[in-house]
């Protein structure tokens, strides 16, 4: 199939429809063009919207084999080799704004020599920068250009968050040095995120070096050493993310350690004050048992002589445990 009707790839909720028209720019789609396939046409839709679905399920431009895979049924990154093209899931760091960014955005897409099918959900921001890109007429050239643009995209946002996430422990050490303990659920949550990251991102470096690794006509050498430059970012992103788990292992036992300790002086304390009230409870126990032959329960001033006998005994307490250094 050297031409498409331009109606074939008429969708009517598509967020983006376009040719790239192989000098960094693009060319909106009409439905009466009859599009050559010399340069891929790029259609990037939400599963989720009717037409798009209902595109998705019905054109004869995409393998059966991928259909259900663009509707939203694969989660973790992965590629499959389909001929001459792939199937492949990727994930994206959640910059939506009624989300946190751990929780990953997928993307999905379908490439080869003369289509490009991706589809999503939620908002990626990686896709719009690429089409920021063309629409300033210095983007992809060609699918190979465009999959090695939005590859390096999302590992940019990738490792702009590891960092942000690094920072946040950099913090919590000062914080924990300065005897201040965070928040709670803080550490959980940051732990929490380093795992989800762990976890989408490593499959995403396999991804990506399978891509570097694959030879296609319509990835050249230097679209491959790219991918492979990317993966090999992303390598070492994974290997920061395997420090900041360590770190927080650290963090969380020494927050244990000093929560500990704060609980140790507090009983401490409570002894000392029990050892040092604990004459003064023995005497006012035994003159309050209201019986008769109490000394000075007849004397005006023996309530007086007590009490003030009673400053003494305390101060004499202290003073003993501090000879003694207990206080």
């Amino acid at each position: 199939m050297n031409v498409i009707e331009g109606k074939a790839l008429q969708v009517s909720d598509a967020i983006i429809s376009c040719q790239l028209d192989g000098q960094g720019g693009l060319i909106a789609i009409d439905d009466k063009d009859v599009i050559h396939c010399e340069r891929p046409c790029w259609l990037h839709l939400n599963y989720t919207h009717r037409g798009s679905a209902e595109w998705l399920q019905s054109t004869p431009l995409i393998p059966d084999a991928v259909r259900d895979a663009l509707a939203g049924d694969s989660v973790r990154p992965r590629v499959t080799r389909l001929g001459d093209g792939f199937m492949i899931v990727l994930r994206s760091i959640n910059h939506n704004s009624d989300s946190r960014p751990d929780q990953l955005v997928a993307m999905r897409v379908f490439i080869n020599d003369k289509l490009i099918v991706s589809t999503r959900r939620r908002k990626v921001y990686a896709v719009d920068e690429v089409l920021t890109d063309l629409q300033n007429g210095n983007g992809p050239v060609d699918g190979g250009d465009w999959l090695v643009d939005i590859c390096d995209s999302l590992t940019d946002q990738a490792s702009e968050f590891i960092e942000e996430l690094h920072d946040k422990i950099i913090e919590l050490e000062d914080a924990l040095v300065d005897q201040r303990l965070p928040a709670r659920g803080e550490l959980a949550l940051l732990r929490k995120q380093l795992i989800v990251m762990r976890r989408y991102m490593a499959p995403q470096r396999d991804v990506f070096s399978r891509l570097a690794s694959e030879k296609l006509p319509w990835m050249d050498d230097i679209n491959r050493r790219r991918m492979q430059d990317i993966a090999d970012r992303l390598g070492r992103g994974l290997d920061d993310i395997d420090a900041c788990v360590a770190r927080t292992a650290v963090l969380a036992d020494e927050l244990s350690s000093q929560l500990q300790e704060a609980m140790n002086r507090r009983t401490y304390t409570m002894s000392l004050l029990a050892m040092i009230f604990l004459p003064t409870t023995f005497l006012t126990g035994l003159f309050g048992v209201n019986l008769g032959g109490i000394p000075g329960g007849s004397w005006p001033l023996g309530f007086t002589v007590f009490c003030f006998l009673l400053v003494i005994l305390v101060v004499g307490m202290s003073a003993w445990l501090k000879r003694r250094k207990w206080l």
